[in-house]
């Protein structure tokens, strides 16, 4: 306990010192603290002074950096002014600008392109005290330039339009359609037979005429260009168009294409016409596109020469609408209306003899030439499209859907005019030995001609038809021609004073009509139902040939009752020896007649005649053997019996393959 009282005091003690200490400390940093801040007051108080000082030329500083970069930008702006000046001043020799740019057309451009410089900058820039009087000059200078680029212009459009000529188009055509170049004089057609040359049409490649040098279209570029700008449209417009114009249509009067007009063609021979209808098909599918198929019509004998009168000058309308988009390119001009203009009275030629056919008064030769030219404006329609695309174009588009659709009209009406024609032929054509009639085989020439038109046919009944009766209309036109004909040939048959002949003639043209129908596509066409049914007519024609021609001989033949027995007693046979005399006779006779007549007659089918003369002989010789076997002795132990027996079987049956051979009186065998 009194060591614990005695250590209070001292801790006590202690304590109080280090406050003590600890106060001193305090009172030291308070008064370090008072001194920083008196030291800092006094900074803050010279550098107020400092700033003050120095604002003033800080001021003067600034001035001096903006004068400065004043002083750059006046320079600059000067140097502009002068060089504008000085660009004014060196174009102001009038001489250099009315000398026109003839001899160095692009350094004329690029100077007329300086000068509108100069009036851009100046327009911008009006308080200049000069800028008015250099504006007029340059204006001035400018109006003079662009009268001296429009004749520019007019100028390389009138030398580089001339008509193409015929010959330089063969380098547009592929080699194998090129004539030999050791005869140029030769026949094109009676080029390169050894590859048949429709093989290679879709590979081949056609190249579009040059029709403008290449290098001058750029040039021609500009100046459309300037003269579009210098507010000169029309004028452009109308060098263009009628310097081309022109062009087109020399190229294609050189070909031969010329304007026709109804009355003209109502004139024309039909040789003659369908003549220009082929050249007409050549000229649009020359103008527009490239052969695709020849037709059966064709005046050309040669595939080849064809194809090289069709590709001659193959694409000038798609080479006139490649130039007219070069030259035109990036100009603001209605290049679509320029072009529809200059080709306009082309297209009206060519396409006003395609109307001027299908107004005209119709005939069924015509229809084929009708056909091909229906299908060559239905072919070239897509390509007819893309060459007078846009709405300038489009009455050129809608005049040649127009003809196809006249063409299409005036061929199904031609249709019904063929099958009324065939129906009422009342030609007095007689074909006296029963063969084939002209009408049957025209027909069927008709028909079979038809049928290589089927995919052109389908087109056309579908401007008329909708749905499924498009497949079946051909058919059904087929059946009633055929059908027209018939009626026509049961008609014919009457004239014939000889009813054998009439089944004859009736055999052999409805076996003709068959025969055709099974070796051409109108077999699919018409049906296996047709052809049974006409092969069945057939056989009853020759049925009842048979039965008319020989019923009469067979009947001296037959003797009702008589020989029975076979006997050769006269008595017991009951006919007598002058009967059987006279039958040998009449057969002799009867027989005679029908070879003489019948070798004359003709079965123009060789299988057809083989089984029409074993008809007849499956009849005729049964008979006749049966009957010299029985009756022949009454006369062979008479006077003069060849007189009455005058033919053997053998005899017969070879004398009846001399019928229907069309032999002459001085042919025919004894």
């Amino acid at each position: 306990m009194v060591v614990a009282a005695a250590a209070r005091p001292q801790t006590a003690e202690a304590l109080s010192k280090r406050a003590s200490m600890l106060r001193d400390s305090l009172q030291r940093s308070q008064g370090n603290t008072d001194g920083m801040v008196t030291i800092l007051g006094s900074f803050d108080h010279r550098l107020s002074a400092l700033e003050a000082a120095m604002r003033p030329t800080q001021v003067r500083t600034h001035a001096i950096r903006m004068a400065h970069e004043n002083i750059d930008k006046t320079i600059k702006a000067a140097d502009g002014i002068l060089s504008q000046f000085d660009l004014a001043r060196r174009l102001q020799a009038e001489a250099a600008v009315l000398k026109g740019p003839h001899e160095d057309l692009e350094s004329y451009l690029e100077a007329v392109d300086l000068l509108k410089g100069i009036v851009r900058f100046f327009s911008t820039n009006k308080n200049f005290k000069s800028s008015e009087g250099v504006l007029n000059h340059v204006n001035n200078l400018l109006a003079k330039s662009a009268l001296k680029i429009e004749e520019e212009f007019r100028q390389l459009m009138t030398t580089y339009s001339k008509p193409i000529e015929p010959d330089r188009l063969f380098d547009c055509l592929p080699k194998s359609l090129r004539p030999t170049k050791d005869d140029p004089d030769a026949d094109p057609g009676n080029a390169g037979h050894s590859e048949h040359p429709s093989k290679s049409l879709e590979t081949a490649v056609y190249r579009t005429p040059t029709l403008i040098p290449p290098r001058i279209l750029p040039l021609m570029n500009d100046i459309a260009q300037q003269l579009i700008q210098a507010g000169n449209q029309q004028s452009c417009y109308k060098i263009y168009r009628d310097t081309r114009g022109s062009a087109l249509e020399s190229s294609l009067r050189k070909l031969g294409v010329e304007k026709l007009s109804k009355e003209d063609v109502q004139k024309m021979q039909w040789e003659a016409l369908e003549a220009k209808i082929g050249n007409w098909i050549h000229f649009m599918r020359i103008a527009v596109g490239i052969l695709l198929r020849i037709g059966p019509y064709c005046v050309y004998s040669d595939l080849k020469t064809h194809i090289l009168l069709t590709t001659q000058v193959k694409l000038l309308l798609a080479g006139e609408r490649k130039i007219c988009d070069q030259i035109f390119d990036g100009v603001n001009f209605n290049k679509d209306q320029c072009f529809a203009e200059l080709t306009a009275n082309s297209v009206v030629t060519l396409l006003s003899f395609g109307d001027a056919v299908a107004k005209s008064k119709r005939s069924p030769e015509k229809l084929f030439v009708l056909l091909d030219m229906y299908e060559v404006m239905h072919e070239l329609q897509p390509e007819i499209e893309v060459i007078f695309e846009g709405k300038s174009c489009s009455e050129m588009r809608e005049a040649s859907l127009g003809l196809a659709k006249r063409l299409a009209q005036t061929a199904q009406e031609t249709f019904a005019d063929f099958e009324e024609a065939v129906e009422k032929d009342a030609s007095k054509t007689i074909v006296n030995d029963g063969t084939v009639h002209p009408l049957t085989s025209y027909v069927i020439n008709y028909v079979k001609f038809l049928f290589d038109y089927q995919s052109t046919l389908k087109l056309l009944f579908q401007e008329f038809e909708t749905g499924s009766e498009t497949e079946s209309q051909l058919a059904v036109v087929t059946m009633r021609i055929m059908q027209a004909l018939q009626n026509n040939l049961d008609g014919k048959s009457k004239q014939y004073r000889d009813p054998a002949l009439t089944y004859l003639f009736l055999m052999n043209n409805i076996h003709y009509m068959v025969r055709s129908v099974r070796r051409s596509e109108a077999k699919d066409i018409l049906g296996d139902d047709w052809i049974q049914r006409h092969r069945r007519i057939v056989q009853q024609n020759a049925n009842q040939y048979k039965r008319v021609a020989w019923a009469k001989i067979l009947q001296t033949l037959s003797i009702q009752g008589a020989g029975s027995t076979g006997s050769s007693d006269l008595s017991s046979s009951g006919v007598s020896r002058a009967m059987i005399k006279e039958r040998f006779k009449s057969f002799n006779m009867q027989f005679e007649e029908l070879h003489a007549k019948q070798s004359q007659w003709i079965v123009p089918d060789q299988e057809l005649r083989e089984s029409l003369r074993l008809a007849v002989a499956e009849v005729l010789l049964p008979a006749y053997r049966s009957f010299v076997k029985r009756f022949g002795n009454l006369v062979e132990n008479g006077k003069n019996p060849h007189k009455y027996v005058r033919y053997s079987p053998e005899m017969v049956e070879q004398l009846l393959g001399e019928f229907f051979e069309g032999q002459q009186w001085g042919e025919q065998k004894r």
